[in-house]
């Protein structure tokens, strides 16, 4: 893997793993996409969306395991996208410091960590070691529009 610290690798990391940034996901609600308050920078939740519409699905009832991983890292390239428009450059990204995953879930349904882990094993490829971070992952009965995943996060700017 390429060192996440030397000038343009964040972006080399991004055209290696054929990945374009979009544009910043603007919010469905009364909410901003990012807020950044000292080093910390929020970003408000993504949902999963495919073909410019929300990915729908509950997972243990309608929807496996291993699509919604590929949902979750559908989202994290969304999240990549609001943290370049927030930050203008990834490079300057110092840490990914949270992540927070909702995954629409049927009740019996007990593999949100292995969702969530689309968007985590994402951050590290083209984070390195600043692409680890904490997180939680939490079933819940319903996500707007029927997603299936929805993520945020908090990372460290310089």
């Amino acid at each position: 893997m390429a060192n996440a610290s030397s000038a343009g690798s964040i972006y080399d990391r991004l055209t290696e793993l054929g990945i374009t940034l979009p544009p910043i996901a603007m919010p469905a609600g009364a909410y901003l996409p990012f807020v950044r308050s000292g080093k910390l920078l929020f970003v408000a939740g993504h949902i999963a969306r495919r073909d410019g519409k929300a990915w729908v699905g509950q997972l243990g009832r309608d929807m496996v395991t291993a699509t919604a991983k590929h949902a979750a890292r559908a989202v994290a390239i969304d999240l990549l996208g609001t943290l370049h428009a927030a930050v203008g450059d990834l490079n300057d990204i110092e840490r990914i410091v949270k992540v927070m995953s909702l995954v629409n879930s049927a009740p019996d349904y007990i593999e949100q960590h292995l969702v969530t882990n689309g968007c985590s094993e994402l951050f590290a490829d083209v984070f390195g070691d600043k692409g680890a971070h904490a997180r939680s992952a939490f079933g819940v009965a319903q996500l707007p529009m029927g997603a299936c995943v929805e993520i945020e996060l908090i990372a460290q700017v310089k």
